[in-house]
C-alpha cells in the first residue's frame, strides 16, 4: 500500500491525487531509472519477476537487472518520447533467459524514465489488419446511434468484457450510455444518466493524457513503489502508468456496482473528452497489453471518424441555416411587408433552430408568433436581456435563472435563445422552447445525501445503481453550440433586414416630408394668392371718399399682417416659428423711420402657428396704433419685452414712453377688440392693456402650450431691428414714369391691383393672362421690363422669360411661392416678388433690376 502520508483523507473527491498513489497493480512490476539508468525506484513486487531483491535494486545500473540488449532496445525507444503525455510500447520481450514474454511500456516522469513490464503472448495474427476490418464495419452504419452501438460492439469482440458501454459527456460534466454491448442476462444500463461528480476533475484530466485504464480485479492488493518519496520528499507521477494502482474510492464505486474488472478508452473530439468506452467485467480479467493497444488504436479511429461524421452533420446543417438565411433575405427583398407577419417569421427561424414559439421586440413594440410568455413576462425577459453580453447570442435552458417567478409561464416557455439586432435600444428576436418534462433515468439517486463509510465522510460513492427516475420540470431542450453559431449566422441576416428595413423607411420618412413640403409650398401659393385677390378686391372696390380709403388702409395693413405671419410659418414648414423675427417683420412694415425706437428683449421662443397668427395681428394693432396716436407717432419709444413664468406660460409686455398724452378711447373699435380679445379668446391666455397717460401698458400671457425653445439657442438677447433700407418709405409717383411694362398674371383681381400699383409708379402698362397672350404681344412691341407671374393656370411663364431673355428685355419673376420657386437652370439666378404685390416690393423689384436709385 502506499505510504500512510498519502492515505486518501480529503474531504472532496475532486481533491483525490489519483495520480499520486505510490503504488501499482500487482500484475506487473516497475522500474524507474535516472537519465544515466541507475535505478532510483522498483515496486516491491519486483523478486517476483526478476532474482533481485527490491530495496537492493536501488541504486544499480539498469542492465544488471536486465538483458544487454533489451537495455539496448529500451535506451532507442526513450528517443521516441516526443512528448510528455508518449508511452512506447514493445511486446514480446525476454526479460530473462528461458523465461516468459514480457510486454513493456515506457514513458517519462519528472525527469526519470518509467519502464513498465506485465505478461505477455505471443501475437495471434495481423493488428492492423483487424482493425482495418473493424473500422470497414463501422464505416458502413448509417447514423450516429448505430455507429456507436457498433463501436461497443467492436471493443467488446476484441476485448471480451461482459458490457462495453458508449458514455458521452454533456457539456455539465454528467454523462450518458448512448450505447452498449452486453452479454445477455445482466439487463441494459442504455439511457442512464450518471452525475458528473462520478468522475471527479482530475481523472477527466488524465482521460485526455492517458487514453486507455485498466483495472483487472478491484480485489487486489495493490504493490507499492519503494521509496515512496524521492529526495525532494515527491511521490513518483503515475498519471502515464499502465499499471497505476486505484483510487480506494473507485474501487469502492465499482463494488457497489459488482464489477470485478473495468476498463476505459478515451473519446477525444477536437482535442476535448467526448466519452468513453467503458467496460465492465463481473469477474477479475486482465486483456493482453497488445489487445489493449489495438482497441485504443481502434477508439482512436473511432474519435476521428466520430469527429468527421459530427463535422459533417454540422457543415450541412450550417449549409441549411444559410440557405435559410439567403431564403429570409430574398423574401425581404421582394416584399418586405413579411416581416410585419410573425407567424412567417417563426416558420424561418424555427426551420433553422427548432423552438416552440418566436418573440419580436423592435423599439419597444412586439409580435408573437407561437407559444410564447404573457407580454408582461415577455417584457420582463427583455430588460433581463439588457444585462447580458452586448451584440452576442444568449441562449438558456432555464428562463428561471434569468428572471424570477418563471414557474407560472415555465410549461409554455423554459428555455430560451435570444438574437440581439441592434445595440441601443436593444431589440431582439427570441426563440422560446417549451418544457421538457420528460423521467430522466438514473444510474441511483444523484441527490441521495452521501454516508460515512470505509474512506470517511463524503468519499463513500452512492451504494445503490438501481435505476431511479427523476422528473425534470423548468427546463427545456438545451440549445446547441451548432444551433447558437447558426443564431449568430441569423443574427447577421436579421439585422441587415433591420437595416435596409431602416434605409427604405428612412428614405420613404425623406419622399414624405419632400411631399409635405411641397404641399406647404403650394398651400402657401394658394393663400398668399388669395390673400392677394381679397386685397384687391379691396382696393378695385373702393370709392373715393377719404373714409372709405382710410379703411381700406386700415382692413389692408390687417390682411398684410396676416400674410407676413402666413410666410414665416410655411417658411418654417407649418412648424413654430420666432417670435422675434414677428416684432422685427411688424416694425420693418409700419416703423421704418423708428429703427431705433422699438426695442424688443427676451429669450428666444417660438410660436406655434396658431398663437403666431394671433400675436401677428395683436402686434400689428399695437404697432399701428402707436404709430398714429402713440409714442411712435413723435420721438418716444416702445420697450417689448417676454420670458417664461413658474407655469412656463410665455408673459409678453408692451410698454410705451415719450410720445404725447394717453387718453382711454371714447370707444371700442375693432382693433382694440382684437388687442383685448384674441389671446384670451383664441389662445386660452390673458390680456391686460392701460392707457396710463405716460404711455400705452399691455400684458399678455400665452399658455406653454404654445411656446417651445429654438434648438442650439443660448440664453436671452436684446435685439433692436434694423429694417432694411427704404423697407416702407412711399416709392415716389415717377419712379417708372416713361417705362412700359407688361405683366403676366392670370388671376383679373390680382392683375388689377399689380396694374393699379404699378400706374401710380409711372409705367405704362400692357397686361395679359397666358402665354399665348404675351408671345403675341411681344410680336410687336419690347416692354422696358416685365412682371411674369410663374403659375399661369395649367401653363408657366417659363416660355415667354425664354423670349424675353432673346429679346435682352429685363424681367423678373413673381409668385405666392417666393423664394420656394422651383426654376429652371437658365433662370435660377433671377429675382422672385413674393406675392401679392404691393407699391414697395415691385417698387424695390424695379430699382434693382433697372439700376435705378433706391428709395430715400
Amino acid at each position: 500500500m502506499a505510504d500512510a502520508e498519502f492515505h486518501v483523507d480529503l474531504t472532496n473527491c475532486d481533491r483525490e491525487p489519483i495520480h499520486l498513489l505510490g503504488a501499482i497493480q500487482p500484475v506487473g512490476f516497475l522500474i524507474a531509472v535516472s537519465t544515466d539508468w541507475i535505478i532510483a525506484r522498483v515496486s516491491a513486487n519486483l523478486g517476483e519477476f526478476l532474482p533481485f531483491d527490491a530495496q537492493a535494486a536501488i541504486g544499480t545500473p539498469l542492465t544488471q537487472l536486465l538483458p544487454p540488449k533489451l537495455v539496448h532496445d529500451l535506451r532507442n525507444r526513450v528517443a521516441y518520447l516526443i512528448s510528455p503525455d508518449t508511452v512506447e510500447r514493445m511486446f514480446g520481450c525476454q526479460i530473462s533467459e528461458n523465461g516468459p514474454p514480457f510486454d513493456i511500456a515506457i514513458h517519462n516522469s519528472r525527469g526519470q524514465i518509467i519502464i513498465e513490464a506485465e505478461p505477455g503472448a505471443h501475437s495471434n495474427g495481423d493488428a492492423s489488419g483487424a482493425v482495418r476490418s473493424m473500422m470497414t464495419r463501422l464505416d458502413n452504419q448509417p447514423d450516429l446511434p448505430a455507429f456507436y452501438k457498433e463501436g461497443a460492439r467492436q471493443i467488446r469482440a476484441l476485448l471480451g468484457y461482459d458490457r462495453v458501454m458508449v458514455y458521452k459527456f454533456a457539456p455539465d460534466g454528467a454523462g450518458e450510455v448512448v450505447a452498449e454491448a452486453c452479454k445477455s442476462g445482466i439487463g441494459s444500463f442504455r439511457g442512464l444518466h450518471y452525475p458528473a461528480s462520478d468522475i471527479p476533475r482530475q481523472a477527466r484530466a488524465l482521460y485526455k493524457r492517458n487514453l486507455i485504464r485498466v483495472i483487472r480485479d478491484v480485489s487486489c492488493v495493490p504493490v507499492a513503489i519503494v521509496p515512496a518519496l524521492d529526495e525532494h520528499r515527491k511521490p513518483l507521477d503515475l498519471s502515464l502508468s499502465v499499471l497505476r494502482s486505484v483510487s480506494p474510492i473507485h474501487i469502492e464505486y465499482l463494488k457497489n456496482m459488482g464489477v470485478e474488472a473495468s476498463l476505459s478508452i478515451s473519446i477525444l473530439v477536437d482535442g476535448e473528452l467526448w466519452g468513453l468506452f467503458a467496460c465492465h467485467h463481473y469477474s477479475p480479467r486482465a486483456p493482453t497489453f497488445e489487445r489493449r493497444s489495438v482497441s485504443e488504436l481502434f477508439a482512436q479511429m473511432f474519435s476521428m471518424r466520430l469527429e468527421s461524421r459530427e463535422r459533417r452533420e454540422l457543415i450541412e446543417y450550417e449549409r441549411r441555416a444559410r440557405d435559410i438565411s439567403d431564403q429570409l433575405l430574398g423574401a425581404v427583398a421582394s416584399d418586405e411587408t413579411l416581416l410585419n407577419d410573425p407567424d412567417w417569421l417563426a416558420d424561418i427561424l424555427t426551420s433553422a433552430i427548432p423552438a416552440d414559439g418566436v418573440g419580436v421586440w423592435l423599439n419597444g413594440s412586439y409580435a408573437f408568433s407561437g407559444v410564447t410568455p404573457p407580454t408582461d413576462d415577455f417584457r420582463r425577459i427583455v430588460r433581463a436581456l439588457n444585462g447580458t453580453a452586448a451584440g452576442k447570442v444568449f441562449a438558456t435552458d432555464h428562463i428561471g435563472s434569468l428572471v424570477d417567478k418563471a414557474a407560472a409561464f415555465a410549461p409554455q416557455a423554459s428555455g430560451l435563445l435570444a438574437i440581439p439586432i441592434s445595440r441601443s435600444p436593444r431589440d431582439y428576436v427570441v426563440l422560446f422552447r417549451s418544457e421538457m418534462r420528460e423521467s430522466v433515468r438514473w444510474a441511483g439517486d444523484p441527490h441521495k445525501p452521501i454516508a460515512y463509510g470505509p474512506n470517511g465522510s463524503r468519499l463513500t460513492p452512492r451504494e445503490s445503481f438501481a435505476e431511479w427516475r427523476e422528473n425534470v420540470e423548468g427546463r427545456s431542450r438545451p440549445f446547441t453550440s451548432s444551433e447558437m453559431r447558426v443564431a449568430e449566422t441569423l443574427r447577421a441576416t436579421l439585422i441587415e433586414v433591420v437595416l435596409r428595413l431602416a434605409d427604405e423607411a428612412a428614405a420613404q420618412r425623406h419622399q414624405a416630408n419632400a411631399r409635405q413640403e411641397l404641399l406647404i409650398a403650394e398651400l402657401n401659393h394658394r393663400v398668399r394668392n388669395i390673400l392677394g385677390v381679397i386685397r384687391g378686391l379691396i382696393r378695385q372696390s373702393q370709392p373715393d371718399e377719404d373714409a372709405v380709403r382710410d379703411f381700406v388702409k386700415v382692413v389692408d395693413g390687417r390682411i398684410h399682417a396676416l400674410a407676413r405671419a402666413h410666410n414665416q410659418i410655411t417658411d418654417d414648414h407649418w412648424g413654430p416659428a420666432p417670435l422675434q423675427a414677428l416684432i422685427d417683420a411688424e416694425a420693418a412694415a409700419f416703423a421704418a423711420d423708428k429703427e431705433t425706437s422699438i426695442c424688443s428683449e427676451g429669450p428666444p421662443l417660438l410660436l406655434n402657428p396658431q398663437a403666431y397668427s394671433t400675436m401677428a395681428l395683436v402686434i400689428h394693432e399695437l404697432v399701428t396704433n402707436s404709430t398714429k396716436y402713440g409714442s411712435l407717432s413723435g420721438d418716444g419709444e416702445v420697450r417689448i419685452a417676454w420670458d417664461r413664468n413658474d407655469a412656463n406660460d410665455l408673459v409678453l409686455t408692451w410698454q410705451e414712453a415719450g410720445g404725447p398724452p394717453v387718453t382711454p378711447p371714447t370707444r371700442k373699435g375693432f382693433g382694440t377688440t382684437i388687442v383685448d380679445r384674441s389671446v384670451p379668446y383664441d389662445l386660452g391666455g390673458s390680456s391686460e392693456i392701460h392707457y396710463d397717460p405716460a404711455g400705452v401698458r399691455a400684458r399678455f400671457r400665452i399658455p406653454a402650450r404654445h411656446v417651445s425653445v429654438p434648438r442650439n439657442h443660448q440664453g436671452p438677447y436684446v435685439k433692436l431691428p434694423a429694417p432694411p433700407h427704404h423697407a416702407q418709405n412711399a416709392p415716389p409717383a415717377d419712379l417708372l414714369c416713361g417705362r412700359s411694362v407688361m405683366l403676366v398674371e392670370d388671376s383679373l383681381i390680382i392683375a388689377l391691383d399689380a396694374e393699379d400699383i404699378l400706374t401710380r409708379l409711372g409705367a405704362e402698362l400692357t397686361a395679359v393672362s397666358t402665354v399665348e397672350a404675351a408671345h403675341d404681344a411681344l410680336d410687336g412691341y419690347a416692354p422696358d421690363f416685365a412682371v411674369l407671374d410663374i403659375n399661369l393656370g395649367d401653363q408657366t411663364s417659363f416660355p415667354v422669360a425664354d423670349r424675353l431673355l432673346e429679346m435682352g428685355v429685363p424681367f423678373f419673376f413673381a409668385s405666392g411661392y417666393g423664394e420656394q420657386a422651383k426654376l429652371p437652370d437658365e433662370h435660377r439666378a433671377r429675382m422672385v416678388v413674393q406675392k401679392p404685390y404691393t407699391a414697395h416690393n415691385l417698387a424695390r423689384a424695379a430699382e434693382e433690376l433697372l439700376g435705378l436709385e433706391p428709395i430715400s
